[in-house]
């Protein structure tokens, strides 16, 4: 990190036990993103709340290349974060959470969805909840009741022209559809 983690305390007094920690779960995310150019963490204790005990909110600023990520943990409804280092622990776990998803988007991986195929039905046994679909070239794919979309299998006639996903894993039937959208006619 070019610049030292900063912990500002706010309503508390400061305490070395909980700076340390800010500090070795900053270094962990330092050693998962090497990036890290700057980590500001603020620990504030809810001063409102003297009859039900304190909660610890805790905010997380960290500088990368092109970007900010910015963490705040309000204080649980179940109070977990009446525990200053449990609120802490969340807080850097949400960080590291920004983090991946900020590396999967730097890098490109993005989530790849199969295209959508059209089809025709070709035929349908409607007394145990499945039909077959014949692609545009003239492959057989098994459609199962629940793969068709807003409980549309008892709208299906043969012949109609359908949009569907094929699953990746093969079912008992051979290739199957996860997805069947009934088109227009």
């Amino acid at each position: 990190m070019s610049v030292p983690v900063q912990v500002t305390f706010r309503h508390m007094e400061p305490s070395d036990a909980v700076e340390q920690q800010i500090r070795e779960r900053a270094a962990d995310l330092e050693r998962f993103y090497p990036r890290i150019i700057a980590c500001h963490a603020v620990v504030d204790e809810d001063h409102r709340r003297h009859r039900h005990g304190k909660l610890f909110h805790i905010s997380i600023d960290i500088t990368v290349p092109g970007r900010e990520i910015a963490v705040g943990r309000e204080p649980a409804a179940h109070h977990a974060h009446e525990d200053c280092h449990v609120a802490i622990r969340d807080a850097f776990d949400a960080a590291r959470r920004q983090f991946e998803d900020h590396v999967r988007r730097a890098r490109g991986d993005v989530k790849a969805h199969e295209a959508a195929q059209m089809g025709r039905i070709s035929s349908i046994i409607s007394d145990q909840g499945y039909a077959f679909l014949v692609t545009d070239s003239g492959d057989e794919i098994y459609v199962h009741r629940n793969s068709v979309v807003d409980g549309g299998f008892d709208r299906l006639r043969v012949g109609h022209r359908v949009r569907f996903v094929l699953s990746p894993e093969p079912g008992d039937k051979g290739p199957q559809a996860s997805t069947v959208v009934p088109l227009p006619e």
